[in-house]
């Protein structure tokens, strides 16, 4: 495309979307709380309780002809055919592996047509609002840009998470700390998602749902006449691929003028706003997985979640034994023998099963007996799933599943995608819907926050794209992962999933804290760690120290393995971004409390009061009285409790805790 046309037209849509004698458009959340505008130029004005907080400019750039050359042209709303308010909609949504098994949501919509097969929703939910393209026409579309500004003011706080990569912005793991800023002060860097805004008394997270065959949006700081601003910005459609020389993995080389293209009619990703005055309100506001696309492989009875023990980030350190440790077919079954002593349901094979350099994955290396280890697994009822590159798996795609399916595999962890462009989007959905096909689960790794691919696709149940603990083999003694810790869930959760890969058994306190990649240790405490399975929603998640060290703490192994992995219900009791967080999720009739904090050590006030009447036997895994001085501290306790009553709870520098609650009519009704 002809990049000066381009930049006339953006100016030409600048001008059109100032209100001159404007008509309006507005819908209104459910209960009032959130207000919707749309005038005549694309422009969204957002409202919360009668303030304003926001002001989107959106649009469209379109290609003229179906193959991304030619004349560009804008589609605003100045070409409104119609606008239809909706009656304000319900939905009791399934959710099955979810924070919670289902859920309430209500909003108000407006289906806006405007020119050339070109429409608009808009919808206002109590919990924040959100807005989408769509094309209503049989022949190819060509999307050259998407406009999306998001207007607040300058000294507005904001919580970014920048690309890791500057001079290939859209080429990195989506992992990295979110930075607290001032907009104004913010980095010109890529931003990727989520990233949250602070205006007025509400906090904004811009998160997006539904991203099917479209490139993922970032978002980068803007200054223009009207002030600061965050713009989006996407990658570019791919045009040349090629491969590095290690793990046969992908990546753009070359790209087309345009970021997307799609035959027929279609829906694009949706934007979403999410809108929380509380910050407890955050880690469980559900509109990503509400927006999303529903099921779409049918019956979920065959998907199991559970806990991996997982060989890569304790670097296969067996200790005791009386064979190598390694990459080989003993470790494997030894691997097996302790998931099955704990009731763990699966191993993972890591990197290394195949030669990945030679991305040759339908060929295990001579020192692994696959069949011998699936078979041991099956015996012992573990289930075994392995490692895989995106590409390399796709490029394998149906022999892959189909080899490694019928030889008993339960299912695959895909890694270093590194990129959210439209062919890698496209990629991960025919990923899960092969993988679902031959009855397999999915953990996608280097990988794009989640945007409800876990409601269309129940198969892949875990996602990264979070600052997880596989930091802690490299990071720097300044890295401050207990804070990264207790801001993610309130930020990154709203997205999804997340596979942060807890459970490490050697922990350290802010002083004496060491980076070892051998012998990797975790920054906080025992408790701090523990309470991972409790604050994040994960539903197949690592136990990720190794076996042998795990068993020398039986007592403690066995209370972290039996915490469920699904769960009925979820609640963020207390919390504050960056600073402490208590999450308390039911499975029955039994209730788990995890809270971790900061490298700033507190008592916490806990009131039992969602507990239903009775009393209750409450586990207490709590950091112990020397946990300041060796991280490892902890102590495991028994007590009789009744709702009514409230628990102190003291929480070390970097520390945690972990509370399961039972009623004494039913001792048994954990899982």
């Amino acid at each position: 495309m002809n990049t000066k046309l381009l930049i006339k037209w953006l100016a030409l849509w600048a001008m059109t979307a100032l209100p001159v004698s404007a008509k309006d458009y507005t819908i209104v959340s459910p209960k009032g709380l959130n207000v919707i505008t749309l005038d005549d130029g694309i422009n969204l004005r957002i409202s919360h309780c009668g303030k304003d907080i926001l002001h989107v400019k959106a649009g469209l750039v379109l290609s003229e002809h179906g193959n991304g050359k030619g004349q560009a042209r804008m589609v605003n709303v100045q070409a409104i055919k119609s606008v239809r308010k909706q009656k304000v909609q319900e939905e009791n949504i399934i959710a099955p592996f979810y924070r919670q098994t289902q859920f309430h949501i209500t909003y108000q919509q407006m289906d806006v047509r405007l020119s050339d097969g070109v429409g608009m929703q808009v919808r206002a939910y109590d919990e924040g609002v959100a807005y989408r393209f769509l094309t209503e026409n049989n022949k190819e579309t060509v999307i050259l840009d998407e406009i999306v500004d998001f207007g607040v003011q300058s000294e507005a706080k904001a919580w970014l998470a920048y690309s890791t990569n500057d001079q290939k912005p859209f080429a990195m793991a989506f992992q990295n700390v979110f930075h607290e800023t001032t907009l104004i002060d913010a980095e010109e860097k890529h931003v990727f998602l989520p990233a949250t805004i602070e205006t007025g008394n509400v906090k904004v997270t811009i998160l997006e749902s539904d991203l099917r065959g479209y490139p993922g949006m970032f978002l980068k700081k803007h200054k223009g006449q009207d002030g600061t601003s965050l713009k989006a910005t996407f990658p570019n459609y791919p045009k040349k691929m090629a491969y590095y020389n290690w793990r046969g993995m992908s990546h753009v080389e070359q790209t087309e003028d345009y970021i997307a293209k799609s035959s027929g009619k279609r829906t694009y990703p949706w934007r979403v706003m999410a809108i929380t005055e509380n910050d407890v309100d955050m880690p469980v506001n559900n509109m990503v997985y509400a927006l999303a696309t529903p099921n779409q492989i049918g019956k979920t009875d065959w998907i199991k979640p559970g806990k991996v023990a997982w060989d890569w980030w304790n670097d296969w350190n067996l200790t005791g034994v009386d064979f190598e440790a390694g990459i080989n077919t003993q470790t494997y079954l030894y691997y097996i023998d302790f998931a099955a002593k704990y009731n763990i349901p699966y191993v993972v094979l890591d990197e290394g099963w195949y030669n990945s350099a030679k991305g040759d994955i339908m060929n295990p290396i001579q020192a692994i007996d696959l069949q011998k280890i699936i078979d041991h697994g099956r015996q012992k009822d573990v289930g075994i799933v392995l490692w895989a590159v995106f590409n390399v798996l796709d490029e394998h795609l149906f022999e892959a599943c189909e080899k490694y399916a019928a030889m008993g595999i339960k299912g695959w962890k895909v890694d270093f995608l590194d990129r959210n462009d439209q062919t890698a989007v496209e990629m991960a959905e025919r990923i899960a819907k092969t993988a679902a096909n031959h009855h397999l689960i999915l953990d996608y790794h280097g990988f794009y926050a989640p945007t409800g691919m876990s409601r269309t696709y129940p198969n892949i149940l875990n996602y990264e794209g979070v600052f997880g603990m596989e930091e802690c083999r490299w990071a720097k003694k300044e890295t401050d992962m207990p804070r990264y810790d207790v801001t993610f869930p309130f930020i990154r959760m709203m997205a999804g999933q997340v596979d942060f890969t807890p459970g490490a058994m050697r922990n350290g306190t802010k002083n004496d804290w060491v980076e070892c990649y051998q012998k990797p240790v975790s920054m906080g405490t025992r408790c701090h760690q523990a309470a991972c399975y409790v604050v994040h929603d994960s539903p197949f998640t690592m136990l990720c120290d190794a076996p042998t060290n795990y068993e020398k703490e039986p007592e403690y192994t066995s209370f972290i393995a039996q915490i469920p992995d699904e769960w009925d219900e979820t609640k963020v009791l207390q919390g504050e971004l960056g600073s402490y967080i208590i999450t308390a999720r039911r499975k029955g009739t039994t209730w788990y409390v995890g809270g971790q904090t900061n490298w700033d050590g507190r008592t916490i006030q806990l009131p039992l009061n969602f507990l239903n009447d009775g009393p209750y036997t409450v586990s207490m895994l709590t950091d112990g009285i020397n946990a300041n001085h060796n991280a490892e501290d902890y102590r495991l306790t028994t007590a009789s409790h009744h709702n009514g009553e409230q628990l102190d709870i003291v929480m070390a520098s970097g520390g945690g805790f972990v509370l399961k609650i039972t009623p004494k009519t039913n001792q048994d009704s954990t899982r």
